[in-house]
């Protein structure tokens, strides 16, 4: 039986946020002995990865590649987690709009966590873990849910007075927990049972 740990890290589907067919520019060994590089996202987890294509496969950004068990068409292996920092350039610029594709893509998911969100202490709950939201907020949204669980970020924004944007404010914060800025994590590299 697995445990936590191995099935957390699972992905079976990442996007392309960079590919670099020459390896990275400071590898100093020759053209031919360098190995071709994706920097990619997964899609359930959030985790940053580094990847080799197959041979003489050309990926593009944005592109969706199949990174699970069962036979890869595109990709080789994966290598590891990629840090935030190590990301280029191009795939920095690339994430977000990445992040806010998937959580537009994926919006029930994220409408379930506004739904079922938690105290993590006796002062703290997991919805003041969200840019912009302080006990206020997390009080109406609390008090809403219970008279009927919500439907969608614009059912959230429609009985929340002031309610900033759901959908901004989970794309910041999956930003934010990818650049280690935060101490909790709640949408990146955590453990979702099925």
């Amino acid at each position: 039986m697995e445990s936590r740990q191995e099935q957390r890290v699972r992905e079976e589907k990442a996007i392309v946020l960079d590919f670099l067919p020459h390896g990275y520019p400071f590898d100093t060994r020759p053209s031919h002995k360098k190995t071709p590089i994706v920097h990619a996202l997964g899609l359930k987890h959030f985790v940053l990865l580094e990847l080799v294509p197959k041979k003489d496969v050309f990926l593009q950004p944005l592109e969706e590649v199949y990174i699970g068990e069962d036979k890869r068409d595109k990709i080789h292996h994966i290598v590891g987690r990629l840090p935030y920092e190590k990301l280029t350039a191009t795939g920095k610029n690339t994430l977000e709009l990445v992040v806010q594709n998937a959580v537009e893509k994926d919006e029930q998911r994220f409408v379930k966590f506004f739904n079922e969100a938690k105290p993590l202490t006796m002062r703290m709950h997991q919805l003041e873990l969200l840019p912009g939201l302080g006990k206020k907020h997390m009080w109406e949204i609390i008090e809403r849910r219970e008279e009927k669980p919500f439907e969608s970020f614009k059912d959230i924004r429609e009985r929340v007075k002031l309610m900033p944007d759901p959908k901004k404010i989970i794309v910041k914060r999956i930003m934010n927990e990818l650049q280690g800025k935060e101490k909790h994590r709640i949408f990146v590299d955590c453990y979702r049972p099925e």
